[in-house]
């Protein structure tokens, strides 16, 4: 019997090409798991109308984690459109669903670390990116359950939740245009959630010997939201000052630019959804782009690990993306089980050290790469490389 169960979801598009090497380089380690399929995305919505099917739910409630290679994904339109003729008209609606496996899952934590690995034709050339400042290495901390990705949005606006918003006085005017014509997305943050996001960022640098934790959010305009999680930020920031750990704030737009200009002053950012999700693709800018982007979706006793990268369907079946990004997301996979979570430890721990040392070998070396880093490489040829140094 394996040692672990694995949910394997491919999704659509790249989502197969980068999984087929994730599975070349974890036979080659010599990883003990049973991989359990599950559909997920776009073509399930096509053909069924749920792009996370109830089958799927139960594969990952009997798997210790999954993994995921990437979703298409559509506006309301062209969603309706896509579906099999027999389907519409029927008020199916589709939602992401790796939103709605967040929430299922309590995944409270997008994890997403983004590092310049050494000889890296693709990262980020500046006046301050010398070696005396050393490479990039970020790590952004990202609520991933609440925040303007809450899913909780109204086109048109029912009079009811209209009357209720006019317990502000601001929201009066929106009616002369017609309820009919407004659509309303809305940012709900908790302290429950703030505090856990920010507990996890401060803990982290705790551990890993980083001194500066930044928070990224807007509370000069979002006064509530922004001011809530502000709040909890500067209170929980004066228990880890005893650990020498510097915390400082940034407004999203100016982060944009100082990240830009200082690249090697930031170690540790903290955000709620949205706002994560904007700072962390300009990370993965910085050091290659999403080809080198891993993420975690992580709870307190489960685990969905992905690449950020998207579904690319123009490129879908040629094997010629990236694989990095997910094979990086493998080993934060080894991470995650090595820390203890399904009975994993010491072994998966030195499975992801191994993973990421084949990984920096390979990138480094430069004689294997795929198209966006200037070779000519398919991605399983570069899966092999890696798997020959890490097996």
């Amino acid at each position: 019997m394996a040692k672990h169960r694995i949910a394997w979801m491919p999704g659509d598009g790249v989502g197969h090409d980068v999984m087929d090497a994730a599975r070349l380089v974890l036979d080659t380690m010599g990883f003990d798991a049973e991989y359990v399929p599950a559909d997920i995305g776009w073509e399930c919505w096509r053909r069924e109308g749920d792009a996370l099917p109830a089958r799927t739910i139960d594969a990952l409630r009997s798997a210790d984690c999954a993994l995921f290679g990437a979703i298409t994904s559509k506006p309301r339109d062209e969603a309706e459109a896509d579906l099999d003729p027999s389907l519409r008209g029927r008020g199916l609606v589709y939602t992401s669903p790796i939103v709605r496996l967040r929430q299922l899952f309590d995944l409270h934590t997008n994890l997403r670390p983004c590092r310049a690995y050494e000889g890296n034709p693709l990262n980020f050339r500046g006046p301050e990116a010398s070696p005396v400042e050393g490479p990039i290495d970020i790590v952004v901390f990202r609520e991933n359950t609440e925040g303007m990705y809450g899913g909780i949005e109204f086109h048109p606006v029912p009079q009811s939740v209209y009357d209720a918003l006019c317990l502000n006085p601001k929201m009066k005017p929106w009616k002369d245009k017609g309820l009919e014509n407004i659509a309303l997305s809305t940012r709900i943050v908790s302290i429950q959630g703030c505090t856990s996001i920010c507990r996890q960022a401060f803990e982290y640098a705790k551990a890993t010997g980083r001194k500066r934790v930044t928070l990224v959010e807007k509370p000069n305009v979002l006064r509530e939201t922004g001011g809530m999680m502000t709040r909890v930020f500067r209170k929980m920031a004066e228990d880890y000052k005893q650990f020498g750990i510097w915390a400082d704030e940034a407004n999203i737009d100016a982060i944009c630019m100082w990240m830009f200009k200082n690249p090697q002053d930031y170690q540790v950012l903290v955000a709620e959804n949205m706002f994560g999700d904007i700072v962390s693709d300009l990370c993965a800018g910085l050091v290659g782009g999403l080809g080198f982007a891993p993420s975690a979706n992580m709870g307190d006793k489960y685990a969905v690990f992905e690449p950020t990268h998207g579904s690319a369907p123009k490129y879908a079946g040629q094997y010629k993306v990236n694989p990095i990004a997910m094979l990086l997301t493998v080993k934060m996979m080894f991470d995650w089980l090595g820390s203890g979570h399904a009975g994993g430890g010491a072994k998966e721990k030195d499975m992801a050290a191994r993973l990421e040392a084949a990984i920096a070998r390979v990138i480094k070396e430069g004689k294997v790469r795929t198209y966006d880093m200037g070779g000519k490489n398919t991605t399983l040829e570069v899966a092999k490389e890696i798997a020959k140094y890490a097996g």
